[in-house]
């Protein structure tokens, strides 16, 4: 970049800003250009007597510097803040990546026993600073961690004292792997660039430029404020250290979760017991109903087969005594005739005649009434037994739909049961929350409210069908005496 400029009076602090404005627009306009040798850049605002051949970033860096030492001169100082304006903005818009954000990938760690701070921390010297006020001011931690943000640092932390900003700053880069990486590619930057840790120590006058390099052991245990703020928020540790401390809690987490999947385990085997004795309960259970059901058909035709005999019977005996009073007719009649023979051939006192005539006449008369007695005996007794086997159909029809009901209620409860028993495994059996475990979960609970609803539907409809069939027995208790009543009066 060739920097030709006719203003060669001094300006004032107060006329930084504006002097700035003007050089930058000239940068912008191409007034003033860049002149670049391969890969090499100069500075148009240094004599040709100082290093003219930069890189980009640390071009970048030699212009930050010196646009922020306070003891250069207020036109020193503009242009140069113009110039990093200017080169940001034309790596802002450079499709490349910009040099001096691509960190150098650092070599192998050679000794994994070596003592780094952890968390992860950089050391950041030569901060430029000047006197503002009565005290030192520099760079907030907010600007330098933006110029390191390819680094990914979590915080920049200035170190300051009672007289200010001491040019020093602590880099930290959290306490993982990542962390790790990009504290190596911070170091490995610096060094490449000659300006790491050696490049510091090494040289008296560092001139303007930022030093940095990661914090190990003897930074750790240096006296001072870098070595005080190192040993209070961090300590040392190695790869090695952090690598068995890792499989330590790792070790540790697998037997936590082993010891939890065992208790969940046993806890499920010990559902699958209660559910499989509950089970056996339940068919034990289902077994002796059926047992009493049964008793309760065989008790139910029993007592039908007792009074279908006892209606046949008092039909039988109707029947006989009809066919007894038809003899006893058939006699009367007989005897009539003979006394109507017996009067016309021998002239037989007719007195004693018709008095025997009239007393068969009401011996007759009885027979008939008897005999008409005895057709309504036998219409009533027919009677009854069509209502009776009218109510015992009834009777057993109810009864059937009582026991179809309870059967079904019976079946209801063990399906719930049995869902209830499945559903307890289901919820400690081991998974994560979107296996299908949990999909099996809200089926099962599904179903199981399913069950319940009809359970309590059927509940009213089964004390019914209790209080019909406990009518039905008393009415069949009642028509049995009232058969055995008429029995006994005839």
């Amino acid at each position: 970049m060739d920097h030709s400029s006719d203003e060669d009076t001094e300006i004032s602090d107060s006329e930084i800003d504006d002097y700035e404005g003007k050089i930058y627009a000239r940068l912008m306009s191409g007034d003033l250009k860049v002149n670049k040798n391969g890969e090499s850049y100069t500075c148009p605002f240094c004599s040709s007597k100082k290093k003219n051949n930069y890189s980009k970033s640390s071009l970048v860096q030699h212009a930050s510097g010196i646009g922020a030492a306070p003891n250069r001169q207020a036109k020193e100082k503009a242009t140069h803040r113009a110039l990093v304006k200017h080169l940001k903005n034309e790596l802002a818009k450079s499709p490349e990546p910009r040099p001096q954000l691509i960190p150098i990938e650092p070599q192998p760690l050679q000794n994994r026993d070596e003592k780094f701070v952890w968390p992860w921390m950089g050391v950041l010297v030569n901060v430029p600073t000047e006197w503002k006020d009565g005290r030192q001011v520099g760079e907030s931690g907010n600007r330098l961690k933006d110029q390191l943000s390819h680094f990914c640092p979590l915080k920049v932390i200035p170190l300051w004292t009672f007289r200010g900003h001491t040019g020093n700053a602590i880099v930290e880069f959290g306490k993982d792997w990542n962390g790790f990486r990009n504290a190596r590619a911070f170091e490995s930057h610096f060094a490449a660039a000659g300006y790491g840790k050696r490049d510091w120590i090494g040289k008296n006058n560092q001139g303007s430029e930022l030093y940095g390099w990661f914090a190990r052991a003897e930074d750790y245990n240096s006296p001072g404020l870098i070595g005080d703020h190192l040993r209070k928020n961090g300590d040392l540790k190695s790869l090695n250290d952090l690598a068995k401390e890792g499989a330590r809690k790792t070790d540790k987490l697998v037997a936590n979760l082993a010891s939890q999947i065992e208790v969940k385990n046993r806890y499920a085997q010990e559902l699958e017991c209660k559910y499989s004795e509950t089970t056996a309960s339940l068919e034990k259970m289902m077994g002796q109903r059926e047992q009493l059901l049964q008793s309760y058909n065989e008790e139910i035709r029993k007592m039908q087969q007792l009074a279908h005999r006892h209606s046949q019977r008092i039909i039988d005996e109707n029947q006989k005594l009809r066919s007894e009073l038809d003899t006893k007719m058939n006699e009367l009649d007989v005897r009539s005739k003979q006394l109507d023979e017996l009067a016309a051939k021998s002239g037989y006192d007719r007195r004693n005649i018709e008095q025997e005539k009239q007393k068969n006449a009401v011996r007759s008369s009885h027979l008939k009434l008897a005999t008409l007695e005895q057709q309504k005996a036998d219409e009533n007794v027919l009677k009854l037994v069509e209502e009776q086997k009218r109510e015992k159909h009834a009777a057993l029809k109810k009864i059937l739909m009582l026991e179809q009901q309870l059967d079904a209620k019976q079946k209801l409860e063990l399906e719930i049961q049995q869902l209830k028993g499945k559903l307890k495994v289901m919820e400690h059996m081991p998974g994560d929350e979107n296996s299908t475990s949990k999909n099996k979960i809200n089926e099962l609970s599904e179903a199981l409210q399913e069950k319940i609803d009809e359970l309590d539907g059927m509940e009213s409809l089964n004390q019914t069908l209790v209080i019909k069939e406990s009518k039905s027995n008393i009415e069949l208790q009642e028509a049995r005496n009232e058969l055995e009543n008429v029995d006994g009066h005839i």
